[in-house]
């Protein structure tokens, strides 16, 4: 309908440039799009302020001249106004809207899918936990919003691939080592002093444990230092396998497994050091190398290497983000923690520094998730021990709820999570909401085929029984839909298509509620049956972007 519109638009335009009302020739960029505030009509256009300054008369003027020369030979428009500066708005005639369901027909589950990213290469890199514990449910929410993210860029069109940053190198692996050696001790008698600032959980004992039981006394009479770095890459290593298979009954994938260890092993991150050096962007001072991004907009400059020779976690990570860009990605999604925010303009004045337009960088920052049981906070710290895995939470509620759960909100904002909300079956659990919506549809079109009841064809339907003000809302939402898709993707809000979902779930059993599906079959019966259709693809298809099953049962 937007491209009709469009084309409408641009033949007034032609006519009004042929008749010397308007300037002739190739109008600036305009465009036609839906108000936000459903008072300004269905659509809306700017064509009249882009054109006032080339036809030299007032927006509004330019507006009504439009206007003048607008043909509607297929009758969609329902009446049009000038509003505020100078935009065109637009309403439709009820029965226009029914055309989306024949779209949603045709598509099925290419429905909202679009080509709008032009295969431009994004590499989403989440999750990136240090394989020093078990993941846990802030783990999770970040693990839903890059994965989700990535699907909706896949269906705008963009070239994705999903990474998993693997901190195996510097002090925290070397804490993970002690960490399970000092329990190993303990269990062959030794009395040993375990430091605050060590890995606490019972994950811990129950790998030293497993190496006490397969592999004896080897580490009570080797050096403690040796014995730290053996043990701390093989704990590593178990705990990254156990990463591994959580997020694979999560749902989640990845293309690649980076290793920051490989950056040093590799001399990379020398070479990296040396090219800044070189360029002038890293300069010496005080025994130290500098990278000089407080001219691009950080608060100060940045050491990579310290007077002591020892490089910074900053100098790893400068080395890591230009090995991406090395790649050929266009476009680079990271996705952290809150607690990173002051990372940010940091690690975006060091791509400024090194030649990288930092707009090609996008942070998503997770916000803290309040984990509630019946409204009590339950408490997590990785060093102490005292936390909820996801892997608990995914066997409590299942992955569904815990997914579509974890997009409730921007990932920008605090989460409160609740275990006992999350099994309920009601309406104030969001993932049911939406499901049962699929299901009772599902339902509906099991019980019109036990009565012989058919479900026609969308070209079929009679657009006056869809015209009311209930079936317009819906319909129109469903037009929405690829708009709901292409925001989540180029706004990188990924969220967003968990909030269209539910808004359309609510509209749909509100509907449902009040209105009779199987009667005798007849145009009335066969319209409803034909906007259930098509609510239920589009239901479906967002939540297979979502990475959330719609079932036909539950």
């Amino acid at each position: 309908m937007r491209r009709e519109l469009t084309e409408i638009l641009q033949q007034a335009l032609e006519r009004a440039g042929a008749a010397g009302d308007l300037p002739a020739g190739e109008p600036p960029a305009w465009k036609v799009e839906l108000p936000r505030n459903p008072a300004h009509g269905d659509f809306s256009s700017n064509l009249a302020l882009v054109l006032a300054k080339r036809a030299r008369r007032p927006p509004r003027q330019v507006a009504e001249t439009v206007l003048a020369h607008l043909e509607d030979p297929d009758g969609l428009i329902a009446g049009t106004e000038v509003a505020g500066p100078g935009f065109v708005n637009f309403r439709m005639r009820p029965t226009a809207w029914a055309g989306v369901l024949r779209t949603i027909h045709a598509a099925g589950a290419d429905y909202g899918r679009s080509a709008v990213g032009g295969g431009r290469r994004v590499q989403v890199e989440f999750v990136s936990a240090n394989p020093t514990g078990p993941l846990h449910v802030g783990h999770g929410r970040g693990a839903a919003v890059g994965d989700v993210m990535a699907r909706v860029l896949e269906a705008a069109g963009f070239d994705v691939e999903r990474e998993y940053y693997v901190n195996d190198a510097g002090n925290q692996m070397r804490i993970l080592g002690r960490s399970v050696y000092l329990r190993y001790r303990e269990l062959g008698g030794a009395d040993v002093a375990f430091p605050d600032d060590h890995y606490k959980g019972a994950y811990i004992r129950d790998l030293a444990a497993e190496v006490r039981q397969n592999r004896g006394d080897r580490y009570d009479s080797m050096p403690e230092d040796e014995a730290v770095a053996e043990l701390g890459a093989w704990a590593g290593g178990r705990i990254l396998d156990g990463i591994r298979a959580d997020l694979e009954a999560f749902g989640v994938r990845f293309d690649r497994w980076f290793s920051e260890r490989t950056l040093h092993e590799s001399g990379e991150v020398d070479r990296i050091l040396d090219e800044l050096e070189a360029s002038g962007a890293a300069f010496r001072a005080d025994g130290a190398l500098w990278l000089g991004t407080s001219a691009h907009g950080d608060e100060k400059d940045r050491v990579l290497v310290k007077g002591d020779g020892l490089k910074t976690y900053f100098a790893a990570d400068i080395a890591y983000h230009l090995d991406k860009y090395r790649r050929g990605f266009d476009e680079v999604v990271d996705v952290w923690g809150a607690d990173h925010h002051g990372y940010v303009p940091r690690m975006k004045a060091a791509l400024a520094a090194v030649g990288i337009d930092p707009a090609r960088l996008h942070v998503l920052l997770v916000q803290f998730v309040n984990l509630l049981r019946q409204g009590t906070p339950v408490g997590m710290s990785t060093r102490a021990g005292e936390f909820v895995t996801l892997r608990e939470v995914v066997e409590e509620v299942g992955r569904d709820a815990a997914r579509f759960l974890f997009l409730t909100r921007s990932c920008d904002t605090p989460l409160d999570f609740d275990l006992e909300v999350a099994k309920q079956q009601t309406a104030d659990n969001p993932v049911y909401y939406v499901q049962y919506a699929h299901t009772r549809i599902a339902s509906l079109f099991r019980e019109a085929a036990r009565a012989g009841v058919p479900v026609p064809d969308p070209a079929r339907v009679d657009p006056e029984r869809l015209a009311g003000q209930d079936e317009r809302e819906i319909l129109k939402l469903l037009y929405r839909y690829p708009e709901a898709v292409e925001g989540a993707a180029t706004e990188w809000e990924p969220h967003r298509l968990a909030y269209y979902l539910q808004d359309l779930a609510a509209r749909f059993h509100s509907y449902y509620n009040r209105n009779r599906f199987l009667g005798e079959a007849g145009p009335v019966t066969a319209a409803r049956l034909v906007l259930a259709a098509g609510v239920r693809q589009v239901i479906a298809n967002g939540l297979g972007l979502l990475g959330v099953a719609a079932p036909e049962s539950m």
